[in-house]
């Protein structure tokens, strides 16, 4: 967060002063720019290149950036107005509306302004992250034999075989499709198995990208309840039999967002209600990379013993290392196989084999497992930090759930009454930015909540300051004072 600031601030900077320089004058050299700003190479490199992107600045291999000349000509403003009869229109009545809701997302992806505590963030802190690792896996790829040729469709069959390895049970690298992350394996799942204006079952609440892709690909979420034990049998049972819908979405371990993990006596009665339906459950495995140290030993995933092949599994690399390394997997079996390879190739031919390459490396490195154990520590750590820090500063919010994986709580605000968009505005007024619970639902929520990440801060230091932000904004919320003994954590 710290150096994406800086880059702002000083393309910001040199922005305002292209005036003092004639079309085609030479600005000062990066050397120079270190030395006045005191940034860092780095920092200077990527203010130049917003600059140069920006049209405002040329930049000459080996002498230096140039004001660039100035446009000639205004640019007429069009008349758009035509899209909206076009985007809305159709031969006949559509059963969902043509319209993609990505706010849900945009939540988490969304970087705050600086000095504001991300406890809305989706991925691991930088800290986190195996940049070292990373980086010498992508150089390591970059010289493999054809790193930079045509790779399979299907994926790299060493890294269809190495997914089917996690995935364990009697998954083999046949039934593993390589994907670009996970959410790119969500849509495409839910493309292939339902066809638009079909309802598809999802948790309640659950991850709100999925949410997005469905309703994208015209299909009708209908939420089945979850308790701290996962998904309830039977209601999934009902609304199979309500609905006719043939696919379920589930997130069997760590529940996004709530933590809960599928009680083992539900797992197999899960399967079976589905496979009694005639329908599918595609299972999200996106946290078993994210388990906490004390999590203990893992169920297998739903697919590793399913080969009447019900269920259609997802999994990626993303979560655990970087939101740019966007390797993940679908596996499944039997005729759905195909059509998911088929959609796959329509929609994007192949992940990038460079990308693929630099994946196996760091999965096949020392590093790997050393990154794993330090992430699983970490998360257990942070987790208990602000699971007391919330119990203490913030009681009124509910914690029914004490997640032993993930990167976040799940809080319930007090009362039926509890103004969510309010309190998260008032958050960010406070210097914190927290993800409110609405977009997780699909239907009317049965109370407000908020989303903490504990994953996205930069350690126990922030999560404290970020716990008396929000205990601020609950006190301006309900029009309480902000008491003395809260005005330091």
């Amino acid at each position: 967060m710290h150096e994406r600031s800086s880059v702002a601030e000083l393309a910001s900077s040199l922005r305002g002063e292209l005036n003092r320089y004639s079309p085609g004058g030479k600005l000062p050299s990066s050397r120079a720019l270190v030395e006045r700003f005191r940034a860092s190479p780095v920092t200077v490199s990527r203010a130049i290149a917003q600059l140069a992107a920006e049209g405002l600045v040329v930049t000459r291999p080996g002498a230096g950036a140039f004001r660039a000349e100035p446009r000639t000509g205004v640019p007429v403003p069009g008349d758009t107005s035509w899209q909206e009869v076009s985007l809305s229109g159709g031969s006949g009545p559509e059963v969902v509306p043509r319209t993609v809701d990505a706010s849900g997302v945009l939540v988490t992806l969304a970087a705050p302004p600086p000095g504001v505590v991300e406890f809305n963030g989706g991925y691991l802190h930088p800290s986190l992250q195996p940049e070292r690792a990373m980086a010498a896996a992508l150089a390591r790829a970059g010289r493999r034999p054809g790193a930079w040729g045509r790779p399979p469709t299907d994926g790299l069959g060493e890294l269809r075989d190495w997914f089917a390895r996690e995935i364990g049970g009697t998954v083999t690298g046949d039934d593993v499709l390589i994907t670009a992350g996970g959410q790119s394996a969500l849509a495409t799942a839910l493309r292939a198995l339902a066809p638009p204006g079909a309802p598809v079952l999802v948790e309640s609440p659950t991850y709100p990208g999925m949410l997005a892709a469905a309703r994208a690909t015209g299909l009708r979420p209908v939420p089945v309840p979850v308790d701290t034990e996962g998904v309830r049998p039977d209601l999934l049972a009902a609304a199979f039999r309500t609905t006719g819908a043939r696919v379920f979405v589930c997130q069997p371990l760590f529940q996004n967002p709530t933590g809960a993990v599928l009680a083992p006596d539900r797992r197999a009665q899960v399967v079976r209600t589905a496979r009694e339906a005639g329908a599918f459950v595609v299972e999200d495995d996106f946290a078993r990379r994210l388990a906490h140290a004390d999590a203990g030993p893992l169920p297998a995933p739903l697919v590793a013993h399913d080969p009447d092949g019900v269920v259609v599994h997802v999994c990626s690399l993303t979560k655990v290392t970087s939101p740019s390394l966007r390797v993940g997997a679908l596996a499944a079996r039997g005729p759905v196989l195909e059509r998911l390879r088929a959609i796959q190739v329509v929609d994007s031919f192949f992940v990038p084999r460079p990308l693929q390459e630099a994946a196996l490396e760091l999965v096949g490195s020392p590093a790997w497992g050393r990154h794993l154990r330090a992430v699983a520590a970490e998360l257990g750590s942070r987790r208990t930090t602000i699971t007391a820090a919330v119990r203490s500063r913030l009681p009124e919010l509910a914690l029914p759930h004490v997640p032993s994986g993930g990167g976040s709580l799940w809080l319930r605000l007090p009362g039926p009454g509890a103004d969510e968009p309010a309190l998260v505005s008032a958050a960010l007024r406070a210097g914190v930015a927290v993800a409110p619970g609405r977009p997780y639902h699909c239907a009317e929520p049965p109370a407000g909540h908020l989303r903490l990440s504990f994953a996205a801060v930069a350690g126990p230091a922030e999560i404290a300051e970020g716990v008396h932000r929000l205990r601020a904004a609950c006190d301006e919320h309900s029009g309480r004072p902000t008491r003395a003994d809260n005005l330091r954590p």
